[in-house]
């Protein structure tokens, strides 16, 4: 991974460990990276390997055992010092973490003095810093390979009708079946439109059955005021820009390996940073006549060019 990368998400691990008491927002610890508050998430994941809210969650239980074992302090007090907003969510994500209430890890600290290095053991300490580095080197060869296989395009803004689905994004069906009704009766069909679909909600974070999707057709420049809006149709304009292009051929199922392919393994080393803007995945054959599942769809990332 590149040391920049590398850098950036070492000084928001820092930030994280020595400030985990405070309230940590997610657009803050971006900030503190410079990297896009619409993909931070991504991009952190990709080089620590795990969501900066579950790196979050981790450093304040390391510290809540900490204290549970060296102070008298009640397990409200040890919740509020450690960051918690509330005592039950504590109760929840320690139990989660360890398979035991806090007073029941502070009993076996105070009766079994390797009852810690146990527990450590069984249930896996916080990532140290620097693991991250080891996890995630590519070798040139690799690095090479995506860069073949990734473009950087220009290309304009759209205006698009589009049909929004929230739930699991390998249920889209209903979805682009509803928008295609509506764009075949306004003549809005391959190679006259593109179909587009944009994936709002990172299933690393945002529950699978409340992530938003938009199936989207291109309509024609101006045509927003002429083409009949109805029922779930609704309009919008999609920002253009630069983007890097990955093209993926395979099944719905692993689409999301695209994701990863292009933030954990290519975006590092690249020489761009991700935009504030959704990626886009156009679809490269009608969506109503993929079969098996498959699908052939290339990926818009959206960059700008490091340091700008």
């Amino acid at each position: 991974m590149h040391t920049d990368y590398k850098d950036r998400v070492g000084k928001v691990i820092r930030y994280i460990e020595d400030n985990s008491h405070r309230k940590l927002s997610l657009a803050l610890l971006a900030e503190i990276a410079g990297f896009s508050k619409y993909h931070f998430i991504r991009l952190f994941t990709a080089a620590a390997g795990v969501t900066p809210v579950a790196y979050v969650n981790r450093v304040r239980l390391q510290r809540a055992v900490y204290l549970l074992a060296a102070s008298e302090s009640t397990i409200l007090d040890i919740s509020s010092e450690c960051g918690f907003e509330s005592v039950s969510s504590f109760h929840s994500l320690f139990r989660k973490h360890y398979g035991q209430s806090p007073s029941e890890v502070r009993t076996g600290l105070r009766q079994n003095s390797n009852y810690l290095h146990d527990l450590s053991n069984k249930q896996g300490a916080p990532n140290a810093p620097g693991d991250y580095n080891n996890r995630n080197r590519n070798n040139s060869l690799r690095q090479r390979a995506w860069d073949a296989m990734i473009t950087i395009r220009e290309i304009p803004g759209y205006e698009v009708a589009y049909v929004r689905h929230v739930g699991s994004y390998l249920g889209t069906r209903q979805a682009w079946d509803k928008l295609q009704g509506w764009a075949c009766s306004q003549g809005l069909t391959p190679p006259v439109a593109k179909f587009i679909g944009i994936s709002l909600d990172d299933p690393n974070t945002t529950d699978e059955f409340a992530c938003r999707y938009d199936a989207c057709v291109t309509l024609p420049p101006g045509a927003a005021s002429r083409v009949g809006l109805a029922g779930p149709v609704q309009y919008k304009t999609l920002s253009g820009g630069l983007y890097a292009v990955y093209p993926y051929s395979g099944t719905v199922e692993h689409f999301v390996l695209a994701y990863q392919t292009v933030f954990g393994l290519w975006l590092p080393d690249s020489g761009y940073d991700a935009d504030d803007r959704p990626c886009l995945e156009f679809c490269l054959e009608d969506p109503a006549k993929e079969a098996d599942g498959k699908c052939k769809v290339d990926l818009y990332v959206p960059v700008k060019r490091r340091g700008m």
